[in-house]
């Protein structure tokens, strides 16, 4: 079924084109990825679909009825509102069930007679909407979802207003998913997520029972969530019935074929053409009408032919180049012992690093671990609270941060670049052409460029500099996948060392040779790619499981008893604690189940539904409680690990 067609679309921006004719469809449960060049529109496409965006020629129609949720930015609330309240407003509607049910509950006790049959009934009717919109089950879906993206209970007590643009990004998308809409908007939803969260983020779109279409340039994403691609280009929408993997080989195969296709029509013009001119020369030679009558007759087959355009594979990209990169030392950097803390949190804890000369190293680790500020420490922006850090000889570090920032904003383009390296104009914008500042853009001032076209400024000067250790935080924000792809190409042809924080995953594959883990305040090196790492991970967890296992399955008794610090006798112990919790709490569970099953069978009856009521509070009492103690001891049991 057709949930959202698009025909034709035409969007201008003043007297600007952004695109022509573009034509999709969105099919239920279809995992759409929208692709496509920097500028090209994808996210215009999202806002028109939404709604909240006009378009100049075509049309939209969405299925009656259908919900749309988009992700994108980040709307107003009260300045009082907490992160839980924001979160809550998902289940708007059904608080407003449960809040009526609430007034029937208090009427009970006073109200007799037909009054009192009344408010059964009314209550009965509010009871089966609030289990149709799965009231019972809000507490579950919440608790799954912020979870999954690391919404913690002290981030849901806080105002909303506090939070950082990340964290206000994570709590709408927790909103946004709760709501459960039948087309699901994301506009690059993996920002701000670490690589715990997007994981799990997947595997909930993957679930997802209604339809996605997402905007992203994290390709890793895009081949494990979408099923289909849609590359928005300038007059056409192109569709490839795969993931990102299949999108790459079978554009290739259908340029390839196109291309085919032109040099064979390129090859008949000309045979045309030349016959043409024989049959000329030849009515020229003999004095013959009947050969120039035959040079007519073929020049007008020649002219209603359909001419191909020449088919482009490759789009303008950036292209870094720069100096000759000097040698370094065997070691380029070193750690020992390092720590820092801030206030009573401690983020690094005795990290021992050993970079050589053209390493590709990658650091991960969850947000809020550390990584930036690791970063910081090695380039002497903060200093160890423990340790120290030692750069090796002959090192020259280029540095790109997350987010560039430049001392005169006020300077254009190409009056930084020249100024900066002592070049000449044409030098300069010689450079800069590299990376696609052309013509009128070398005249924008700095305040003016995108987070994209300032990185891309900055790692042209840093590879014009000749630095040998480039040290690079979140590298492919802001660029485009075609840009990414670059950027791989151009570091993989680096001859000095990398260090960088990233959560591309493609990117990290294709880059890093060396993979270092941020695990409880301590940094754990493997030695491959981010496959390598993730199959190691594995490893470790099978191990883990095995050995709980095990420990579950002897009897405590048989275990030295003059030993209790043992972990295998607190891991038995614990583990035969949660086990008794969660069977408690599923009885608890089931019986609340129960309860409600009966209050809707007896709805009609005062006395019966005020006792089925009031055994269900006692249990739901109970159950909370078994919830307190059951987080207790699995949090404690992940803080032994």
């Amino acid at each position: 079924m057709i949930e959202c067609s698009i025909n034709n679309l035409t969007k201008l921006f003043g007297a600007n084109k952004i695109f022509e004719n573009i034509s999709f469809d969105i099919k239920t449960g279809e995992r759409i990825g929208l692709i496509g060049q920097n500028g090209c529109g994808k996210t215009t496409i999202l806002k028109i679909v939404m709604g909240i965006e006009d378009y100049q020629k075509g049309d939209i129609a969405i299925r009656k009825d259908v919900k749309v949720g988009y992700l994108n930015q980040i709307p107003l609330f009260d300045k009082a509102a907490t992160t839980r309240e924001v979160i809550n407003l998902a289940f708007e509607d059904v608080y407003k069930i449960k809040k009526n049910m609430k007034v029937y509950e208090e009427q009970f006790i006073e109200l007799q007679g037909e009054a009192l049959e009344k408010a059964i009934k009314s209550y009965g009717r509010l009871t089966e909407q609030f289990e149709a919109l799965r009231g019972y089950e809000i507490e579950t879906m919440t608790s799954k979802i912020t979870e999954g993206l690391q919404i913690s209970d002290v981030m849901k007590e806080m105002l909303f207003e506090q939070l950082s643009g990340g964290e206000k990004t994570r709590v709408i998308l927790a909103k946004i998913l709760l709501e459960k809409p039948d087309i699901l908007l994301l506009d690059e939803p993996s920002n701000h997520l670490d690589l715990v969260a997007i994981e799990w983020l997947e595997g909930f779109l993957k679930e997802y029972k209604g339809s996605v279409l997402i905007v992203s340039h994290d390709r890793y994403f895009l081949d494990s969530v979408v099923s289909k691609i849609v590359e928005l280009e300038f007059d056409k929408a192109v569709l490839y019935l795969g993931n990102y993997s299949y999108y790459v080989v079978e554009k290739e195969r259908r340029f390839l074929l196109e291309y085919k296709k032109y040099q064979n029509q390129q090859k008949k013009i000309e045979n045309m053409e030349r016959q043409i001119e024989r049959y000329r020369i030849w009515g020229v030679m003999r004095d013959s009408d009947k050969m120039f009558r035959r040079a007519k007759e073929l020049e007008k087959r020649l002219e209603k032919i359909d001419v191909l355009n020449r088919p482009i594979f490759e789009k303008r990209k950036v292209r870094l180049g720069g100096n000759m990169v000097s040698r370094t030392g065997k070691i380029v950097l070193e750690t020992k012992g390092l720590s820092k803390g801030f206030g009573d949190k401690n983020l690094l804890q005795d990290v021992d690093l050993n970079i050589f000369y053209q390493d590709s190293v990658c650091i991960v680790g969850i947000n809020g671990s550390g990584k930036t500020t690791l970063l910081k420490l090695i380039l002497g922006e903060l200093q160890p609270d423990e340790g120290n850090v030692k750069i090796g000889s002959r090192v020259k570090i280029g540095y790109l941060s997350q987010h560039v920032v430049y001392e005169n904003e006020e300077q254009t383009v190409l009056e930084y670049f020249s100024r900066l390296h002592n070049l000449s104009l044409g030098e300069a914008r010689s450079l800069l052409a590299k990376v696609l500042f052309i013509k009128e853009d070398v005249n924008k001032k700095i305040k003016s460029l995108s987070g994209g076209e300032k990185s891309r400024l900055k790692l042209c000067s840093l590879t014009f500099e000749g630095v040998n250790f480039m040290i690079l935080d979140e590298p492919t924000n802001h660029l485009d996948i075609d840009s990414r792809e670059v950027l791989e190409e151009n570091l993989l042809n680096f001859e000095g060392t990398l260090l960088f924080v990233s959560h591309d995953r493609y990117f990290i594959n294709k880059v890093a040779d060396k993979m270092m883990a941020i695990e409880n305040n301590r940094v754990k090196t493997y030695n491959g790619d981010y496959t390598y790492f993730l199959e190691e991970n594995q490893k470790y967890l099978g191990k883990q499981f095995s050995q709980l296992s095990i420990g579950i399955s002897k009897e405590v008794k048989k275990l030295p008893a003059q030993k209790p610090q043992n972990k295998l006798v607190n891991v038995s112990v614990q583990a035969k604690k949660l086990e008794l919790l969660e069977k408690q709490i599923e009885e608890k569970e089931l019986r609340i189940k129960e309860l409600e099953e009966a209050m809707l069978v007896h709805n009609a009856e005062a006395t019966t539904l005020r006792e089925l009521f009031e055994e269900k509070e006692i249990v739901d009492k109970e159950l909370q409680t078994y919830y307190g103690q059951w987080e207790v001891f699995y949090i404690g049991k992940q803080w032994d690990k």
